[in-house]
């Protein structure tokens, strides 16, 4: 093993710069091993990991049920592309028919929630023979040209001269906690552009159930129902990107089933493969009829990701994964309001099932991103790795694998709360 500081000089000398700080700390750790819900630096040294890599290993690190499944696969055929037949995509296909939400059947696999949400929003265009896009404030929805253009957060904004058809309105956060008022604002913010630029010039609205990156925004349980309504009045798609929020994080199987709405496209990605890269953009019958032209993604659905992630979703169903997010999910929310009760450093909590977020803001009213940095520096020294997103980078995240189990709720608050109290 050659130490974070070797990986650090090789980052530096044979990356690009957008990549060398991504890692968080003053002082990271070479991370060698995963086990379900725990992590491993080249020292030995255990950490309980509260991020899942960004709400990738629902299922845990390195889950002996599903790697046995995919080692199995991939020494038996990993790729072919769909030019020739093969039954594990097709077969996961009609799995994920029986648990998507209401009458969502057809799916497109391909490999990064990127690529999928490409896909939904070229699909909203090819339905409606409309070119324009609505989405929210503080969104994250890729990297490429198109959904990097639908990304409301700055520093993810790489592209100096992306797409004029995408406007932005205002999102369900509100810097005074008041998100039943900024719902409220944002569907009229909505309703204007619809009135500005003209339904019939708009495909979709593109949003997260709950912004991840953009700080764990998380609407009221209203809110989608009424969004629904005015895009169907106004004949615009719903386009929902599942990508951090699917496969039971939230109490559901997917986020949106909280808020009792289906959507007419959703995205999803990430934990569906459980650390193997696949992803897939979803949806009904009549709008899957408008996309006939050959269209593939190499390696989206190969063998091996797609055996995986039937192997996932026998494991979020074996082990009741939906329930015991939602379960532990309410303890780890409790517990974080007592600490909110505590420290006033801590202005909000929010989010569903192990899906949280703490907002971190001093005194002043400025968001305390320097303190964030510094939590996190001493979670990670004391053993536990948590997440930080927000615009301003002063949201703790919470959004561990699934199989955590209590005692480790209660390992974290308490260390979290040493940890606050030195800051106090």
């Amino acid at each position: 093993m050659i130490g974070a500081n070797k990986i650090i000089e090789k980052k530096r000398e044979y990356l690009f710069p957008s990549s060398w700080g991504n890692h968080f700390y003053k002082n990271p750790p070479q991370i060698v091993k995963g086990d379900m819900q725990y992590l491993y630096d080249s020292d030995g040294k255990e950490y309980v990991d509260f991020f899942a890599g960004v709400s990738v290993m629902n299922c845990g690190h390195c889950n002996k049920e599903i790697l046995d499944v995919t080692i199995k696969q991939m020494q038996t055929l990993q790729h072919t592309t769909i030019i020739y037949l093969t039954e594990q995509m097709v077969n996961l296909a009609e799995r994920m028919s029986k648990i998507l939400p209401g009458d969502l059947k057809r799916v497109f696999f391909c490999c990064t929630g990127s690529e999928a949400n490409e896909g939904a929003m070229l699909l909203a265009r090819l339905y409606t023979g409309k070119n324009e896009f609505i989405a929210l404030n503080n969104g994250l929805h890729g990297r490429t040209y198109l959904t990097m253009s639908a990304t409301g957060i700055p520093m993810w904004r790489a592209d100096p001269d992306l797409s004029q058809a995408i406007h932005f309105a205002k999102n369900t956060w509100d810097c005074n906690g008041d998100i039943e008022t900024a719902a409220r604002e944002s569907l009229k913010d909505i309703e204007k552009i619809i009135n500005d630029r003209g339904a019939n010039n708009i495909a979709a609205l593109i949003a997260e159930p709950i912004q991840g990156n953009g700080g764990i925004i998380t609407p009221p349980l209203w809110y989608f129902k009424e969004l629904k309504n005015l895009l169907e009045k106004n004949e615009i798609l719903l386009i929902i990107d599942e990508v951090q929020t699917g496969f039971a994080r939230t109490g559901k199987m997917f986020a949106i089933e909280n808020y009792d709405i289906v959507p007419d496209i959703m995205t999803v990605a990430k934990a569906l493969g459980n650390g193997m890269p696949i992803s897939a953009f979803c949806t009904n019958d009549k709008i899957s009829e408008k996309f006939t032209k050959p269209s593939a993604s190499t390696l989206g659905g190969n063998p091996v990701s797609s055996a995986t992630a039937m192997a996932v979703l026998d494991y979020i169903e074996k082990y009741n994964l939906c329930e015991n997010s939602k379960k532990l999910g309410d303890i780890l929310k409790s517990e974080l309001e007592k600490l909110k009760s505590k420290y006033p450093l801590i202005k909000d909590v929010r989010g569903i099932g192990l899906m949280l977020g703490a907002e971190l803001v001093k005194e002043n009213g400025q968001q305390a991103s320097e303190e964030t940095d510094i939590i996190l520096e001493k979670m990670k020294d004391k053993g536990f790795i948590i997440g930080k997103n927000g615009i301003g980078r002063n949201v703790l995240a919470f959004q561990p694998p699934l199989v955590i189990n209590e005692q480790n709720i209660k390992d974290m608050i308490k260390v979290l709360d040493e940890v606050l109290s030195e800051l106090k």
